[in-house]
């Protein structure tokens, strides 16, 4: 009973960070298979993760590229928390293939946002990498 509160209140804090976040992302990329949101957010266990990438890309496109390198980080950081240190149900533990896909297109789409000095990186080529990983997380859903 003692651990209940703690893993409620853990699950709310993660809940509440989805949606403040997932508000802003919008309807950047339109999903072939409808799967059921809250805020925006797809209730998928790959949602979380393709929110956070359509709030950066919405950043990029408006041209902060600070924002939007930032949430990067927030990004990498929950992907690698989760999915390669997450116990017995990370991605990393039960399709290790898919995670390396996975985990190689998020850095495929983040790399130039991070190295972006002065100059902002392609906008196509950024949009084609955010394309490639919105995919590859459609495979993990």
């Amino acid at each position: 009973m003692r651990d209940a509160f703690p893993r409620t209140a853990q699950a709310c804090l993660l809940v509440g960070l989805i949606s403040v976040l997932g508000s802003g992302a919008g309807n950047a990329m339109a999903q072939e298979k409808k799967v059921p949101q809250v805020n925006g957010v797809d209730n998928s266990k790959m949602g979380p993760y393709r929110a956070l990438a359509q709030h950066i890309y919405a950043d990029f496109q408006k041209g902060d590229i600070a924002g939007a390198s930032a949430m990067g980080r927030v990004l990498e950081r929950l992907w690698d928390k989760a999915e390669d240190y997450g116990g017995d149900t990370a991605l990393s533990k039960t399709n290790h293939r898919l995670f390396k896909e996975i985990d190689k297109a998020m850095d495929e789409f983040l790399t130039p946002i991070w190295e972006a000095q002065g100059k902002p990186p392609d906008p196509f080529k950024v949009k084609a990498a955010l394309n490639a990983y919105l995919e590859k997380l459609k495979l993990a859903d």
